[in-house]
């Protein structure tokens, strides 16, 4: 399946600059692509703000990308040990990476809104420094929502989380932000475009006046033509397995229990495991660099024999073409994983590890749409149960493709794009940014 094609008549909007700020994660960034896609053929301008290196990669050539410093996610520090999870995890996020990211890409930001004029700027719900600066410099701003647990009540049975979270707001906002502010620089006041819908997300507990639901923002990504497609066979079921990126030191233990319980169920179903940092085959060279297992860049075998026809262990897979193949995935319930698996319709089998991962994860087995399986504790056995569950009982396709439809019924980048374009009408012209020095 794919995203219904946008309407081919002019918009009754000028051309306005919209600037996209978003974090060196390779998930936060993918869903915007979709919507400067969208306002790029309305005629918009569209610009980004953060890592080139990541950013450049995604984009392809050509986009406008304003460099902001910052520490990247497993580098620099900002690595979490394996075993680091429930609030202690949130807490190394915030203290060792997101705190530490918004600090540093302030600067870049300031110069971005300065240089380009943004009439309004997207900010990650994680890249705080975008909205802060933003308000600092008068300019509206919408908040791109790439996960719900933070705006669905996943913290309402931790006040002091909560609490704690809203201390380190305040702190940052007093060093990068307006001092007289009071708003949570997660939370748009005027926008939060939410990739999601309420058939998954549920009911929002927080800025529901402002959250638009639009569904996924599905679009295409570079990609190379070296994934064997030809090893699927058309007349078995396949299996996806991923943990993405951001999970592998963690996922040793868990891909080889996946792979035993696949191996166990040989000729009923094909699998494709993705193994970026090689952990079922430690002894293989290594592969380019490439930042996540959605990406599509440096895609190898890596394990399988030729003749192997039941596992293919891939670094890097193509992501989106393959969810169009597959009857199951089996995943970390990273939202943008999630998400796009049910855009396809297909039902999953989760194993949240920290983050928002198991807010996630319960809102898939709410919608009926998967299994939830003990990511710390899972074997083979109990693997081979829930993917025969998610495989062979109908009721779990049934609701993945009832909300895969609330997803496209949504409107996906296209509903996205209308709504920023509502909101830039709202300013004068360009916006002409408070002077630093005037502030």
């Amino acid at each position: 399946m794919s995203e219904p094609s946008r309407s081919q008549a002019a918009p009754p909007h000028r051309p306005r600059r919209f600037l996209f700020v978003v974090p060196p994660l390779v998930g936060h960034v993918n869903p915007t692509l979709g919507v400067a896609a969208e306002l790029t053929a309305r005629g918009h301008q569209v610009a980004w703000a953060g890592m080139p290196e990541v950013i450049g990669r995604l984009t392809g050539q050509g986009a406008t990308v304003y460099r902001c410093a910052g520490p990247v996610l497993g580098e620099g520090g900002a690595g979490r040990p394996p075993d680091v999870r429930g609030p202690a995890a949130l807490r190394f996020l915030w203290e060792r990476f997101l705190v530490p990211l918004a600090e540093a890409m302030a600067p870049g930001v300031a110069k971005a809104i300065e240089e380009f004029r943004p009439d309004v700027v997207i900010a990650d719900q994680q890249t705080v420094a975008g909205g802060l600066v933003a308000e600092r410099l008068g300019v509206r701003w919408a908040t791109s929502a790439t996960t719900s647990a933070e705006f669905t009540g996943a913290l309402d049975g931790l006040p002091k989380i909560d609490a704690w979270l809203d201390g380190q707001m305040n702190e940052v906002r007093g060093r990068i932000g307006d001092p007289e502010s009071a708003a949570d620089p997660r939370f748009s006041p005027d926008l939060v475009l939410a990739f999601t819908t309420e058939k998954l997300a549920g009911r929002p507990a927080r800025a529901g006046d402002r959250i638009r639901y639009v569904g996924p923002s599905i679009a295409e990504r570079p990609a190379t033509t070296d994934f064997p497609w030809e090893w699927l066979d058309p007349a078995r079921p396949a299996v996806l397995v991923t943990l993405g990126t951001a999970n592998t030191d963690a996922g040793a233990r868990f891909l080889t229990e996946c792979r035993e319980a696949v191996r166990a169920r040989a000729g009923r179903f094909q699998t494709v495991i993705v193994d970026p940092e090689g952990v079922l085959t430690p002894d293989t060279p290594d592969t380019p660099d490439t930042p996540d297992s959605s990406n599509t860049q440096g895609i190898r075998e890596t394990s399988t024999t030729p003749d192997d026809k039941d596992v293919l262990v891939c670094r890097y897979v193509p992501q989106l073409p393959l969810l169009e193949r597959v009857s199951a995935v089996v995943c970390h319930a990273g939202h943008n994983t999630v998400c796009e698996t049910l855009w396809h319709g297909v039902p999953l089998v989760v194993a949240p590890i920290r983050d928002d991962q198991p807010v996630v994860a319960a809102q898939v087995v709410d919608a009926g749409a998967g299994v939830r399986v003990r990511f710390g504790r899972a074997r083979a056995a109990g693997l081979g149960e829930a993917l025969d569950t998610v495989l062979y009982e109908p009721g779990y396709r049934i609701a993945a493709e009832r909300v895969g439809a609330s997803f496209r019924a949504a409107g996906g980048a296209v509903a996205a794009a209308g709504h920023l374009e509502a909101l830039a009408a709202k300013t004068g012209g360009h916006a002409t940014p408070t002077p630093e020095g005037d502030r």
